[in-house]
């Protein structure tokens, strides 16, 4: 065979995984693409229901008629196409998660499978359950913080009841007053939803903090007593995050400390549960005996099940060692 051929032949597999990505990014782009064409067609509603904890603080604040502005012509259109763009992403997502899979698994082995896909369909789960929490605990706490500190009666409240009673079509008056400004809220739709989005897009990412480091645990890149070593680390910067993202109120800071800290602490138990399976596995395939640290004789037994002439090597390591040659046997086998 020649050069030429040699090369040719070494190339033909990247040409078909690179076919196999092409095809699988316009599936998932089309995919993108309809779930916005959906949430775009419901885009005010969305827009409603984010707004809800604005509209309930101005509420319980005395406002009985809460009004939000826009000072772009194209300001509102496009704070719906920027709704329509992060719900379709999210309708899509099954889709675009599937074309992942899809692409990835026929490179892993049936073990590396059944490890990773749990996370592919607990990492939404989780996001959900922060974006909700975000959305009706953080939020309202956030608005009733930051529209507590002025006088939020909407101006266009009174102009409505001056309408009402008699007051000249077309002419706006702004009430009198008889000492100082008067300061009043008036919401800009694009800024508001800013903020509620940022809650929401945080809450989500704290809440894979259980996810990420099970996962990190399950391939060996985190101990559950490193994590339980670092705590106090942690809780720092626990402290810094919910500093930065949330308002400068001590209620909320707290409810994020505590959430964040908790999901913390249920990392390091599952990632002491993803070690001790491991362990039994060991156990059960023999590099680790119960009574290997008493007696010699058992030591010796156990590096000889494991292949090797000493006694002090980490059963770790052989199973990698096994592994890694069973790897190899399989490559043999598929080529």
């Amino acid at each position: 065979m020649s050069k030429t051929e040699e090369i040719e032949d070494s190339s033909a597999p990247l040409i078909e995984h690179l076919a196999e990505l092409r095809t699988r990014l316009i599936r998932s782009v089309a995919a993108f693409i309809v779930g916005m064409v959906i949430a775009f067609t419901v885009a005010e509603p969305i827009l409603q229901f984010l707004l809800h904890p604005i509209e309930a603080t101005l509420r319980d604040l005395g406002d009985p008629s809460p009004t939000m502005q826009y000072t772009s012509p194209q300001e509102y259109l496009f704070t719906l196409f920027r709704i329509s763009m992060v719900f379709g992403f999210a309708l899509a997502f099954p889709v675009i998660g599937h074309q992942m899979w899809r692409f990835v698994a026929p490179g892993l082995y049936r073990k590396e499978k059944n490890a990773f896909l749990p996370f592919l369909i607990a990492s939404p789960v989780m996001f959900f359950l922060g974006a909700s929490f975000a959305h009706f605990v953080v939020t309202p706490l956030a608005m009733a913080f930051f529209l507590g500190f002025v006088d939020v009666s909407s101006i266009f409240a009174s102009l409505v009841g001056q309408a009402t009673n008699g007051g000249v079509a077309g002419t706006v008056a702004a009430p009198e007053t008889t000492e100082g400004i008067r300061i009043t809220f008036f919401g800009k739709v694009n800024e508001s939803l800013d903020i509620t989005l940022k809650f929401i897009i945080a809450f989500g990412l704290c809440f894979q903090l259980p996810v990420l480091l099970t996962l990190m645990g399950k391939a060996g890149l985190v101990s559950r007593d490193g994590l339980a070593g670092v705590r106090k680390y942690a809780m720092v910067g626990i402290l810094v995050l919910a500093a930065l993202v949330t308002p400068p109120d001590v209620i909320t800071q707290t409810i994020l400390f505590t959430v964040v800290y908790g999901l913390y602490e249920v990392s390091i138990f599952l990632v002491g549960r993803v070690e001790a399976k491991r362990e039994a596995e060991l156990r059960a395939e023999g590099y680790y005996d119960d009574d290997e640290d008493d007696s010699p004789t058992a030591a010796s037994d156990s590096a000889g099940k494991t292949g090797t002439d000493s006694p002090d090597e980490d059963p770790l390591i052989a199973q990698m060692d096994a592994e890694i040659a069973q790897q190899e046997a399989e490559e043999g086998k598929k080529d």
